[in-house]
């Protein structure tokens, strides 16, 4: 009697293991979409204020264009053009960031890197795991005692 009862103790804690294990893998599955959706969200946040820097940056440097040039004109003096050249730089800079292909460029340039150069980007240790998390919190728990 006491092996039957001690049998389905033993499977319960069994079903019940297996259950709280499903339980965290899909913690970390969440974990991991939620983490992937506020990436997302806050590379649209970056874009978005790209391009309302380019606004405000785009106005200033056309009435610095302005300005250079009519004052270049006034003192005869094509040295007042150079601001320019850096100005017109970071303006073409903003608008391919914020209207243009550089985030295409970039990502593309990325998936370059992850498949040529894989080593370059490779975690120390290896990727993170279940098994691996899992054997940190044990670790560290005051709670958790496994013989």
């Amino acid at each position: 009697m006491g092996f039957i009862f001690s049998k389905s103790i033993n499977e319960n804690l069994k079903s019940q293991q297996e259950f709280m294990l499903m339980n965290s893998r899909l913690q970390l599955e969440r974990q991991l979409l939620m983490q992937n959706q506020m990436r997302e969200r806050q590379m649209a946040m970056q874009i978005a204020w790209t391009r309302e820097f380019l606004k405000y940056f785009g106005t200033f440097s056309g009435l610095a264009a302005v300005g250079l040039t009519v004052g270049a004109i006034k003192k005869k003096n094509p040295a007042l053009f150079l601001p320019m050249v850096p100005l017109g730089f970071i303006l073409a800079y903003q608008y391919d960031m914020g209207y243009g292909s550089l985030l295409q460029r970039m990502k593309c340039e990325a998936e370059n890197i992850l498949d040529t150069e894989c080593t370059a980007v490779e975690m120390p240790k290896g990727p993170i795991t279940f098994e691996g998390l899992e054997k940190a919190r044990r670790a560290q728990s005051k709670f958790f005692i496994e013989k």
